[in-house]
C-alpha cells in the first residue's frame, strides 16, 4: 500500500487533486482511497488531502500520518523540519515552488521534485488554480502511473478548461525537476 498526503489550502484543489490521482490509480486497476480534512470552511484555510492506494481493496479507516509522498501545493503550511518528522524514510517530496534545491538543504534526505505548477498554471490561463499540473509532475517524480492515464483521469473529471488543464499535465511533467535523495 502506498500513502499520499497533499497539503494545500482551500481553493488550491488539493481534494480535486486527490481525487482525480485517485481515479487515474483505479483506471491502472488499483484499489485507492481519498477523503480529506478541511480546517475552517472558508477559502484559503489549510486543507489536506489523503489517497491510499493498493493492488487489493483497503479496509483502513484512518488519517494518514506519515505518509510515502508529500505533495505540497503551498510550501508556508509546513516546516523542513516537519516534514523531515512526517514523510517515511525514502518517501518522495513533491513541491510547488520556484525556489532551487539549495533553498531545500535540510530535505536532501528524500527525494524531491521541485516544479513552479504556480506559474504554469498562470501561463495557461487557469489563474490559481494549479492542482493538474502538481499531478503531472507528480507522475514523472514517482513513475507509478502512465501519463496517458492520468490525462484519461483529468478528461473525465475536470469540468472545465479541460484543454489547459491537459497541458498543465504535460507542462509539469516535462518541467519539474527530480533530486535523488542523499546520504
Amino acid at each position: 500500500m502506498i500513502e499520499i498526503m497533499f497539503r494545500g489550502r482551500g481553493g488550491q484543489g488539493a481534494v480535486v487533486a486527490s481525487e482525480i490521482l485517485g481515479r487515474a490509480f483505479f483506471l491502472e486497476g488499483k484499489y485507492p482511497q481519498s477523503f480529506a480534512l478541511f480546517g475552517g470552511e472558508r477559502r484559503g484555510a489549510p486543507v489536506v488531502g489523503f489517497l491510499r492506494v493498493d493492488d487489493e481493496p483497503i479496509l483502513l479507516k484512518c488519517q494518514i500520518k506519515h505518509p510515502n509522498y508529500l505533495i505540497l501545493l503551498d510550501i508556508s503550511l509546513i516546516e523542513q523540519e516537519e516534514i523531515g518528522k512526517e514523510v517515511v524514510p525514502g518517501g518522495k517530496l513533491l513541491i510547488n515552488t520556484h525556489n532551487s534545491i539549495e533553498y531545500f538543504k535540510d530535505l536532501r534526505g528524500f527525494t524531491i521534485g521541485l516544479v513552479d505548477a504556480a506559474s504554469i498554471a498562470r501561463n495557461l490561463g487557469l489563474g490559481g488554480n494549479f492542482n493538474m499540473a502538481m499531478l503531472g509532475a507528480y507522475v514523472r517524480l514517482t513513475n507509478l502511473i502512465k501519463l496517458e492515464t492520468l490525462i484519461e483521469a483529468v478528461t473525465k473529471m475536470v469540468p472545465s478548461k479541460r484543454e489547459e488543464n491537459i497541458q498543465a499535465v504535460k507542462d509539469a511533467y516535462e518541467q519539474v525537476r527530480v533530486y535523488e535523495a542523499e546520504g
